[in-house]
């Protein structure tokens, strides 16, 4: 009888073992768990980008794509343009300032209280409505016909019919890229104003006659781009410095960045953006560019 009873005793003492070691083993797997999907979205925050229109569809979209894997980040992506963004990141009153021109470039802006992140390039070209009949003109025509002297797209080899300049807003640094690269100077011939590039695009796609420049990112079937003296407007172009009007993508931060605003630059720069999303988006990588150019527009090998 006593020796049944310890036998008893035995075995109920090592099932007790089992049930509690798995109830340990349990309870380490939970709490793993736990830590690794905590630590997977530890970074919060507010984040406020504008400025430029030419970015705005690459930020939109990497912030949409870093949110997925940041739950606790709350990112907000407006236009405006560059001129907007430099003032409203040098007032504070946004996180980040969009723009496709250097802060020097831009005036009443202390350049010096900002910090500069590159994160893509952008090639602008004129851009016709595709009834003018017209897909290649020197630089000086281009100059001629934005400067006003050029007045019908006859004088160009192209249709009999009245060309309507449309530009950009005086804040635009699409407008202040295009300019420095092709009026050198030169006074710009009266015109509409748009403050977007989507804007423009769907103006010159629905008038007769009409042209002006845009971002390769938002250039389309719908709208005919312009080569200039026989040069493309084409990413291998831009990245050589044979096709000349471009312009770096900046987005400035009022001192250095931290915080999730400085993750999501990082990330900004990271494979998956500069490797994917940036070409299939229309815009060039930094990493891809041969050569380099300062505020002053000096362009020289990397």
């Amino acid at each position: 009888m006593k020796k049944k009873t310890i036998i008893t005793l035995v075995l109920s003492f090592a099932t007790l073992l089992l049930v509690l070691t798995g109830c340990g083993n349990s309870g380490s797997k939970s709490s793993s768990a736990s830590t690794k999907s905590d630590s997977s979205s530890t970074t919060s925050g507010k984040i406020t980008a504008v400025g430029s229109t030419a970015l705005q569809p690459l930020v939109e979209k990497a912030a949409t794509n870093f949110q997925k894997k940041n739950s606790k980040v709350n990112i907000t992506v407006q236009g405006g343009g560059s001129g907007t963004g430099l003032s409203q990141v040098q007032d504070k009153s946004v996180t980040i300032g969009n723009s496709d021109i250097f802060a020097e470039e831009k005036q009443g802006i202390d350049s010096k209280k900002l910090t500069d992140h590159k994160v893509a390039v952008v090639g602008m070209a004129p851009v016709v409505n595709k009834d003018a009949n017209v897909k290649n003109l020197s630089m000086e025509q281009v100059k001629d016909i934005f400067t006003g002297k050029i007045t019908n797209w006859k004088d160009v080899g192209g249709k009999d019919e009245k060309i309507t300049v449309v530009n950009r807003a005086k804040g635009s640094g699409t407008r202040a890229t295009f300019e420095a690269a092709v009026l050198k100077g030169a006074q710009a011939v009266k015109s509409q104003e748009q403050d977007s590039n989507g804007t423009v695009q769907k103006i010159v796609e629905s008038t007769p006659g009409a042209v002006s420049y845009l971002a390769f990112s938002y250039i389309n079937d719908k709208v005919q781009p312009i080569s200039i003296d026989n040069v493309k407007p084409t990413d291998e172009n831009v990245e050589s410095d044979k096709w000349k009007i471009w312009s770096y993508e900046h987005m400035y931060t009022n001192g250095k960045a931290d915080g999730a605003t400085a993750k999501f630059l990082d990330y900004m720069n990271s494979d998956e953006v500069q490797k994917s999303l940036v070409k299939d988006m229309g815009y060039i990588s930094i990493h891809n560019m041969k050569v380099q150019k300062d505020s002053k527009g000096t362009v020289s090998s990397k």
